[in-house]
């Protein structure tokens, strides 16, 4: 038995394949072309490439692995979320997709928070309306593209039109459903008052299914284009950052991850829909039955050292990679930074605050301070932001019981221990990091039975390998490094809005 996933994400298309015991055989990676940007703010996408890129990826994956199409038993989708991808009755696509990190919808939101409610708004669909979801793209092209919407036949997200390129099914899953702001995550179904606020008819949006289920099988067509075997079932899947927490071991609740990448993410399993009223942390259902997850998002996390090295450069050995250097130079830096703090608002902020205004800013910076002090305040600011989704969660009574650290943020002592520091308490690290193509092959698996559940292929599969304790002495600095960092967005919003 061997398990394929597919991970439809914004600069290429990955396959990773598993054998039964759910070891990686082999993976390939496809790119896709830059994401055009025809305006400031804009991020489009050809649903066209994703495809080129999945004929592509899946044939080196199965030839490095030595695999015939005859040993595939299931296949799983996962990939970006809230992109949409609009197609007339015949199945055609209608415009280039407007992706996730697009930006031109600020006008929508507050139009749609106006005449549903936010109050009605987060009881309906568990969600605020944010600029990255699909329904205010869906408001964008009602009002300045009129004669495409008339044309609209089916409404699907960037996984889902490759499901459809391989299946001939047009379906979903309930975690990407859930950041579409159409969807009822608290009953896992469509809602229908959020689509006759929308003028959005349940024809035009997809079967939603539980994400170990089989949502069809590979066509004949398909078969042809990607080198598999028609009728391989093909799984539901998830919407990317449910299945990466399934292949990091996060489907119980007490379970969280941090993960930092470009946006930094604390992800948490719950038994139940926890809302937020103040819409500052997002709920979706899981891509566990019967399970949600609440996320926290810091918009530039690893973007904040990338700005830094872009900017600024790194100093050491040119034998190491430049973020081995950072790490070094912040070494020679105490903890705390001696007082200097980063706030790592570059692209605005998500979590708490949802402001698409706020900015970044160095504060404290003094004579005596050096390019280490500033990377290590980096460092520990954006732990800091990331710290701000637990309090969150604190408050809402979200129980926080082990946190897994994945990204760049687990790949390095010095930011595993602040961590640690940061939120004063052990995290661990797993023995290898897969991806979302990781946990979309384990719901594969469970689809097709090799696995029981989702909580018996993560067991079965997902260990952790090193376990960082927090240094008492570095809790209570960091204790009161957070308590100053927690004053600077309010001290300096009103600079930001001027």
């Amino acid at each position: 038995m061997k398990l394929l996933g597919i991970d439809v994400g914004t600069g290429g298309t990955r396959a990773v394949l598993l054998d039964g015991e759910g070891h990686v055989v082999s993976s390939a990676t496809a790119a896709h072309p830059p994401f055009a940007s025809p305006h400031a703010g804009w991020a489009e996408q050809n649903p066209s490439d994703w495809w080129a890129a999945v004929c592509g990826a899946i044939p080196a994956c199965l030839e490095y692995g030595k695999t015939a199409p005859r040993e595939i038993s299931g296949i799983a989708l996962t990939g970006q979320m809230h992109g949409l991808v609009l197609l007339d009755r015949d199945g055609s696509v209608l415009r280039p997709s407007i992706i996730w990190c697009d930006q031109r919808t600020e006008v929508e939101c507050r139009e749609i928070t106006e005449r549903v409610g936010t109050a009605r708004l987060i009881e309906l669909t568990a969600n605020p309306a944010l600029t990255n979801f699909t329904l205010p793209k869906i408001w964008w092209v009602q009002k300045n593209e009129p004669d495409i919407w008339a044309r609209a036949g089916a409404i699907l997200l960037p996984k889902d039109y490759i499901r459809l390129r391989l299946s001939g099914s047009r379906a979903t899953d309930v975690a990407d459903a859930s950041g579409t702001l159409l969807f009822d995550v608290a009953n896992r179904r469509w809602s229908q008052p959020m689509m006759e606020a929308s003028r959005v008819n349940s024809d035009q949006l997809p079967t939603v299914f539980e994400s170990c289920e089989i949502s069809g099988h590979v066509s004949e067509e398909g078969a042809r284009a990607t080198g598999l075997r028609a009728g391989i079932p093909v799984i539901a899947g998830a919407g990317d950052q449910a299945a990466g927490a399934v292949g990091m071991g996060i489907v119980r609740p007490g379970a969280v991850s941090a993960t930092i990448g470009t946006s930094g993410v604390v992800f948490a399993a719950t038994a139940g829909p926890i809302r937020d009223p103040a819409g500052r942390i997002h709920t979706f259902c899981h891509a566990v039955p019967r399970r949600w997850h609440v996320m926290g998002v810091t918009q530039a996390a690893g973007y904040s050292l990338r700005w830094f090295r872009d900017q600024f450069g790194a100093v050491g050995d040119p034998a190491q990679d430049a973020y081995s250097r950072l790490m070094a130079e912040a070494s020679a830096a105490p903890a705390g930074a001696d007082g200097l703090l980063w706030a790592p608002y570059l692209m605005g902020e998500r979590t708490p605050h949802l402001d698409p205004n706020a900015r970044g800013a160095l504060v404290g910076i003094s004579a005596t301070h050096t390019r280490a002090h500033v990377v290590r305040a980096i460092l520990e600011g954006v732990a800091f932001s990331l710290r701000d989704t637990l309090t969150i969660f604190a408050e809402l009574k979200i129980p926080v019981q082990s946190i897994r650290l994945g990204g760049g943020g687990a790949r390095g002592d010095l930011w595993r221990q602040i961590q640690a520091d940061v939120y004063g308490m052990p995290v661990g690290v797993l023995e290898a990091e897969e991806g979302a193509a990781y946990g979309a092959a384990l719901l594969a698996g469970v689809g097709v039975g090799n696995w029981t559940s989702v909580e018996n292929a993560v067991d079965a599969t997902v260990h952790i390998s090193k376990r960082i304790e927090p240094e008492p002495h570095g809790v209570a600095l960091m204790n009161r490094q957070y308590g100053a960092y927690r004053k600077l967005y309010p001290a300096l919003r009103g600079i930001w809005r001027d």
